[in-house]
């Protein structure tokens, strides 16, 4: 299996110079790979691929034309490029809205990647040697398990960090009997089969009037300025806390229902078109999206099952089959049929634990 370890960075001021001077000659490469593909098709109907332009790199770099150090990491642009016009002429099959690759700017060119672990780059106990940089200190919170691939050096919101990508043999938890079906919520960030509920912290919310006084900052400055600039900085300094106190969260309850229960069901929602609609603010507050795909990979690392069900009707039909309407509003589940009365979340949690059952065939 593959796994990425995120660490921080703390270079030194001109460690930073270098890292940003490697990001524009990754930035200026890849514009120019653009260019070149873009060029070629509008004046000789001629469509490049990687292999076209990887073979220039050595005369490229020889010219003095490319300052990015490691040779790999220029491949690795191009690979970047290549993989963006895959996407969209993918899209322009499908007859979606394909959206022609675009020009990047230097500010919003945030990474590159060492693509072969020892070539450029090493981890050397509590610093990372980059080549074309320098030693560059590093925060290991946690033991890096397995065999380091790949190296990503990152730029987020004025921070650096490094991207660790490793092959790894996984280690499954001790076998469980136990199953749960998991409805998520608004009201109740999830709610289980048995009736628990995990409350719903609703960070953005509890943010909102800071993140409203940082964007107002914003609006206030001129474009271009420094000032604008500093502005900025700190209104993503207020959405990262928000991100990584949601990433915590989802974190730690996906966590401890891997450890409690060896199948969990869940339902195979259309997120995207939900956190379009009148809720949108708050199912994007919510991140279910975000908490579905840890739980889905800590599921796979622990050997536990995790079971996918169809959405369709599980908050409209009773245990014992019967349909059973309701609006948003309404949180109480009553059946006419049987006389089932329970709260319409845990009904929910109980059907999609049925549901996930019977598509492994087990009553």
């Amino acid at each position: 299996m593959r796994k990425a370890y995120v660490y921080r960075l703390y270079p030194t001021t001109a460690h930073t110079h270098a890292l940003e001077g490697q990001l524009g000659e990754a930035c200026r490469l890849y514009n120019a790979a653009l260019q070149e593909r873009r060029d070629a098709y509008q004046d000789h109907g001629v469509s490049l691929n990687y292999y076209d332009q990887a073979s220039q790199l050595k005369e490229i770099r020889a010219a003095g034309n490319c300052g990015l150090a490691n040779f790999s990491a220029c491949q690795d642009v191009l690979r970047r490029v290549d993989k963006t016009f895959k996407a969209f002429f993918r899209r322009v099959k499908a007859g979606l809205k394909a959206g022609y690759p675009r020009f990047k700017s230097r500010r919003r060119f945030d990474s590159y990647t060492f693509p072969s672990y020892g070539d450029g780059c090493r981890l050397e106990d509590t610093r990372l040697s980059l080549q074309g940089v320098g030693h560059i200190k590093v925060k290991l919170h946690r033991p890096v398990g397995g065999t380091i691939k790949t190296i990503t050096v990152k730029r987020e919101r004025g921070k650096w960090y490094v991207c660790l990508s490793v092959a790894y043999t996984a280690e499954p938890l001790p076998a469980l009997d136990t199953r749960t079906g998991l409805d998520v919520g608004l009201t109740a960030f999830a709610t289980l089969a048995d009736g628990t509920e995990v409350d719903n912290p609703r960070y953005a919310r509890r943010a909102q009037a800071r993140l409203r006084l940082a964007q107002r900052r914003v609006a206030r400055r001129k474009r271009g300025g420094k000032h604008r600039r500093k502005a900025v900085a700190l209104l993503q300094k207020a959405h990262a806390r928000v991100t990584h106190q949601r990433s915590d969260f989802q974190h730690k309850v996906a966590r401890t229902l891997v450890e409690t229960y060896g199948v969990i069901a869940v339902e195979d929602l259309h997120i995207k078109g939900l956190a379009s609609g009148m809720l949108a603010r708050s199912v994007n507050d919510a991140g279910w999206a975000g908490f579905i795909a840890k739980l889905t990979y800590k599921a796979e690392e622990a050997g536990r099952l995790l079971v996918k069900v169809n959405p369709r009707g599980t908050s409209q039909t009773c245990l014992c089959g019967a349909a059973v309407p309701k609006t948003l509003s309404q949180r109480w589940h009553e059946c006419g049929s049987c006389g089932l009365s329970a709260a319409r979340d845990h009904v929910s949690a109980q059907l999609i634990l049925g549901l996930g059952l019977s598509l492994l065939g087990v009553t």
